[in-house]
């Protein structure tokens, strides 16, 4: 999930994508993912690329249509 236009970039959870996702959780928050939850690829200070995050801890640039976690968005507009 490197390339945030190879994927989806908001999906709901279904069984496939929470056996993908739920080991680690979710990166923003911690929690891990539900059934039906939604959930959008976006960057954040992990390093590691784009991942799949739930959708309220996400804000998406207006600018570029691309998903930020939330506190990583505010500091990239801090530093500008």
């Amino acid at each position: 999930m490197n390339d945030m236009h190879a994927c989806k970039p908001k999906i709901l959870m279904d069984l496939e994508s929470l056996n993908a996702t739920n080991a680690l959780g979710c990166p923003a928050c911690g929690r891990k993912f539900s059934l039906g939850d939604s959930a959008v690829l976006a960057c954040g200070a992990w390093g590691s690329g784009p991942r799949y995050i739930h959708e309220n801890e996400a804000v998406k640039d207006s600018k570029t249509s691309q998903y930020f976690e939330r506190g990583y968005y505010m500091s990239l507009k801090e530093d500008a």
